[in-house]
Formats: C-alpha cells, sequence, structure tokens
C-alpha cells in the first residue's frame, strides 16, 4: 500500500523535527515540503510508524505493508490549505519511483482517513486524488447508476468495523470532496461501484 498524509502541524520544521525525534514514535518513509521539496526518512524497505491503528482490505496494522509520505500542510486543526504545485508535482514524481520499485495496485493508493476513518482526516478534501488518478497513480471513479449501499464499502476495502458515519465521511473525503456530509446518497453509490468495478470486486 501506498498512503498519503499531511504533517497537521503549524510548520514544515516542526513536523520534520518530530517525525525524526524517536521520542515521537511516529514516522514516514518520505516527507514532501510545500517547495517540492523531498525528504527520505526511512528506507522503503523498512517499516515506519505512520498509520497508527488501521485497517484495509483485511488487513490491520497497515504500518507493516505499506509505504508513507508526508505532506507538508497545517491540516484542519491549523489552517488547512490547498497543497501548492511544486509540492503535487515532486509528489507525483515521487509516487511514479515508488510504484515503478513496488507492484502496488491502483486501488492501494490511499488516504490516512481511508485507513483509519474513525481517527483521521488527511490528506483532506483539498488533496488532489483526480489529478494523481490521471497520472496513474491511484484510482478516481465515474459516476453510475447503483444501488449499492454503505454497507459495500468494505468491499473496496474500508474497515467494516468503523462507525458508518465516518467510514463514509472518508469515502466522500476522497472520491466526492464537494459535499461531505457523512450521509449515504445515490451518487455515492455510483462512485463506489464504479470503483469495485475497477478493481473486478
Amino acid at each position: 500500500m501506498l498512503v498519503l498524509h499531511y504533517t497537521g502541524m503549524q510548520s514544515g520544521a516542526a513536523a520534520i523535527e518530530r517525525l525524526c525525534d524517536p521520542v515521537a514514535k511516529v514516522s514516514a518513509h518520505y516527507t514532501v515540503d510545500e517547495d517540492g521539496t523531498v525528504y527520505r526518512h526511512v528506507p522503503e524497505e523498512r517499516r515506519a510508524w505512520h498509520a497508527g491503528l488501521s485497517h484495509w482490505a483485511g488487513m490491520d496494522n497497515v504500518n507493516s505493508c505499506s509505504i508513507g509520505i508526508e505532506l507538508v500542510n497545517p491540516g484542519h486543526e491549523y489552517g488547512y490549505r490547498e497543497f501548492p504545485e511544486a509540492q503535487v508535482a515532486a509528489l507525483i514524481d515521487l509516487c511514479h519511483g515508488i510504484l515503478s520499485r513496488h507492484a502496488i495496485p491502483a486501488a492501494r493508493v490511499l488516504g490516512h482517513s481511508d485507513v483509519a476513518p474513525a481517527r483521521k482526516e488527511d490528506p483532506g478534501e483539498l488533496f488532489p486524488w483526480q489529478r494523481l488518478a490521471q497520472a496513474g497513480i491511484g484510482v478516481w471513479p465515474q459516476g453510475m447508476k447503483s444501488e449499492l449501499g454503505p454497507e459495500a464499502l468494505s468491499r473496496y476495502g474500508y474497515d467494516p468495523s468503523a462507525p458508518q458515519g465516518k467510514a463514509i465521511t472518508a469515502f466522500q473525503r476522497h472520491f466526492r470532496p464537494t459535499k461531505l456530509d457523512g450521509t449515504w446518497d445515490s451518487e455515492c453509490g455510483g462512485l463506489l461501484a464504479s470503483l469495485l468495478n475497477k478493481i473486478g470486486s
């Protein structure tokens, strides 16, 4: 898996200092600063402590099977803002390199909120998931008619034990960021059906 985060701290320097502090017991493989600078913290073949309590597609402990990338952004607590062009371009280049070295399926390119919907909001609704998918990183759905309900989120990979409203909101943050209400509707069902078609589930 490839899991994307935002740092959620007041500055990039503070975030990098924390990621490099063994006392904090948190780490990531990479951090991408807003100016496009990429910092490597942990070799890709080693485990980093970025996802915490997490679940995807029947697997707990996402840290054991994922590469984590932190994007410098103050997050919802400190003034969430759009991700600058230089940062997104550097992230795309970094992801292309990672995907060339590891056989990560498109549907396993995820946000922290996807794998930990009860706890996390990052990288959030301003993150350009569609642009990444257009660059060959991740997957993006097309709308279609469907009667699927939110219980089908687990078929894509979401934790079936997560509070349903939180799981729906995480899905919306990733795939329908224009309306985050935690309420399932026919548009959500159609997007999920498109995703399941793409992965053959």
